[in-house]
């Protein structure tokens, strides 16, 4: 049991990782700009890939018990996956501010200047389509790994 543990396990934190790398690739290799939401939905996967760590080191019981939490961030990446194509499909309004115009305020150029925000943000309505011609976005692919990370743990998970 404990190498089928190990081996969940493992690919998760495999799974994790690849993800993580590839939004930083996109990010500072593509030159692509995240919107908010797509910062969030980084976040399970961080989480996902200490829980698959612990489940990998630890011993029989604490092994599983770890796995079976992993359950819990793929979840919320699926959850906010679909807020996040939402968003995009034009289905509802993102519920983060930062999603929205910035509010410019001031009369002289000086104080609009100063009111601007540091950094160039990109709306969370705009897709990336990482691949040329195929309609699924960024957001939607990590909804689909998310919903793939949880059906294997599932059909893998370690009999008794």
């Amino acid at each position: 049991m404990q190498g089928h543990i190990r081996f969940v396990a493992g690919v998760l934190c495999f799974a994790s990782l690849l993800v993580l790398i590839i939004a930083w690739w996109v990010e500072n290799k593509l030159s692509i700009v995240p919107c908010a939401l797509c910062l969030w939905e980084r976040w399970p996967w961080r989480v996902l890939f200490g829980l698959s760590v612990l489940a990998l080191l630890l011993p029989s019981q604490g092994g599983r018990f770890f796995l079976a939490l992993c359950l819990l961030p793929l979840l919320v990446s699926m959850g906010l996956s679909i807020c996040h194509v939402g968003v995009e499909w034009g289905w509802w309004a993102s519920p983060l501010p930062e999603c929205h115009a910035p509010h410019i305020q001031g009369h002289t150029m000086a104080e609009i200047l100063a009111s601007m925000p540091a950094f160039p943000s990109k709306p969370c309505d705009s897709p990336t389509y990482l691949l040329p011609g195929v309609p699924i976005s960024m957001a939607l692919m990590d909804g689909l790994c998310a919903g793939a990370g949880g059906l294997f743990i599932l059909v893998f998970w370690p009999k008794k």
